[in-house]
């Protein structure tokens, strides 16, 4: 079989349960797109880059962007320059347009941070009460909160599990709930409006984590009566740095600096031997030092150029890859794919699965070292989630995006089916944690700056 495609009948099974689309739907470009890599024996393929939910690459549009700002960049805010003026003006559109873009309402406000992460621990720090998640969260969703904070364990079904919920929100009061807008280990959609109900009739707002559903669905947190999102720009085609929290302005203008420093202050004394400090109201507040002026100029960037196709054309290529995916891992026993609910109404492209007898971390290295395939190999920081899922053990986790075909998806398939049926082909060893073959002739460092495989294992929220 080759190591590349789909053998004829494998083809013809999947094509009969979900036809391939007759046509390309014509979406976005990203960077790198047709990438060629090296294979361990020898060959060269076109990379299948099937790891967007942990970074995805740039789209054209955002590098063409940054490209063209670059010659401006300067300082912000208190330059008289003209290229430090430029950069003001595109920096402060920027809130604009991610506002725009997340459904933010006319008095919410914008604060740029690192990525998602950031923006969860900054609004950490400003709520004035206990918080409430679920166990099948991020790491970041998990532990960003300070003082009294619950972790509601999901049931099978989203019924028992929006009851348990409803039940932790009675049971004291709660400042804050925060969920997930699409899981980061199985693709899973919660039904968000039903959740803010719950939690706004119970008195509590809701910060919806936003890093999985942004690229793939419309957010609009007016329409859903979200409080807060946050996102990062490097899962949504803009890696340059920059994330965003969005939403209800009064906790974070009296919560204390998330960074003290310039930027952050309206004027600054010092009287007997102590700084007397008059902080700025947010977003200004929480944004000391200089801002990356790039990032959120990429971020908007990647902003305006999905929101003409975020309704209509990405979803539909989405969900057809998806159930395409579905139906050729359905065919293949040694494979268990890993789901949260018993049913829900929609899920993002992102599917992961065990595979019997075989580590996962083995299986991601062949499908890379073998096949060319990019794929995510671990717990993706969602460590209880995958403990209820998995017993604990690592997964493996398939994540679609603008640039991935049918043929990418078929590729994919027929390795994981080689890969399970008769082990890789060639050997492997762990180093550090990591499997890597016996002999890689590949070059791993093709910019010559020292770069080695294996590493740890993060998921950069």
């Amino acid at each position: 079989m080759s190591h590349t495609a789909l053998a004829p009948c494998a083809t013809a099974e999947i094509d009969a349960a979900v036809p391939a689309p007759r046509t390309a739907v014509a979406l976005p470009a990203l960077v790198g797109t047709g990438l060629p890599v090296p294979l361990l024996d020898g060959r060269t393929v076109p990379y299948a880059n099937l790891d967007l939910a942990a970074s995805a690459p740039a789209l054209q549009a955002v590098a063409d962007h940054v490209a063209e700002l670059l010659p401006y960049y300067s300082s912000v805010h208190r330059g008289a320059g003209y290229a430090s003026q430029v950069c003001t003006s595109v920096l402060e559109a920027a809130r604009g347009t991610v506002a725009r873009f997340v459904g933010a309402r006319a008095d919410d406000v914008t604060v740029f941070t690192r990525n998602t992460t950031d923006a969860l621990n900054l609004l950490a720090s400003a709520v004035p009460g206990s918080t409430l998640c679920l166990d099948v969260e991020h790491h970041a969703t998990l532990l960003a909160w300070r003082g009294d904070h619950r972790v509601v364990c999901a049931a099978d079904t989203l019924g028992e599990t929006l009851d348990r919920l409803a039940d932790a929100l009675a049971q004291r009061p709660t400042a804050l709930l925060a969920i997930t807008g699409a899981s980061n280990v199985t693709g899973e959609i919660p039904p968000i409006t039903e959740i803010v109900a719950l939690a706004h009739a119970a008195g509590c707002r809701v910060v919806l984590d936003a890093a999985q559903l942004a690229p793939h669905r419309r957010v609009d947190i007016a329409a859903r009566g979200v409080d807060y999102v946050v996102l990062s720009g490097h899962k949504l085609y803009a890696p340059y740095g920059t994330g965003a929290l969005v939403g209800r302005r009064d906790w974070l203008d009296v919560a204390a600096p998330y960074l003290a420093g310039g930027g952050a202050v309206r004027a600054v004394g010092v009287e007997g031997g102590a700084a007397e400090v008059s902080w700025a109201p947010a977003p200004h507040r929480h944004e000391a030092g200089t801002p990356n002026v790039l990032g959120a100029a990429a971020l908007a960037a990647a902003c305006r150029t999905l929101d003409a196709a975020i309704d209509t054309e990405v979803p539909a290529h989405e969900r057809a890859l998806v159930a395409r995916l579905d139906a050729g891992l359905a065919g293949i026993a040694e494979v268990t794919p890993l789901r949260i609910w018993d049913r829900t109404e929609d899920r993002v492209g992102v599917v992961s699965f065990v595979v019997t007898d075989i580590p996962a971390g083995l299986v991601a290295a062949a499908l890379s070292a073998e096949h060319g395939i990019g794929v995510r190999d671990g717990r993706f920081c969602a460590h209880p989630l995958l403990t209820r899922l998995a017993g604990g053990a690592d997964a493996v986790r398939v994540s679609l995006g603008l640039n991935t075909t049918a043929s990418d998806v078929d590729r994919l398939v027929a390795a994981v089916r080689e890969i399970a049926q008769r082990g890789p082909a060639a050997d492997y060893h762990e180093v550090d944690g990591r499997w890597v073959p016996l002999a890689d002739t590949r070059d791993l460092d093709p910019f010559g700056v020292g770069a080695t495989a294996g590493g740890t294992a993060g998921c950069g929220h």
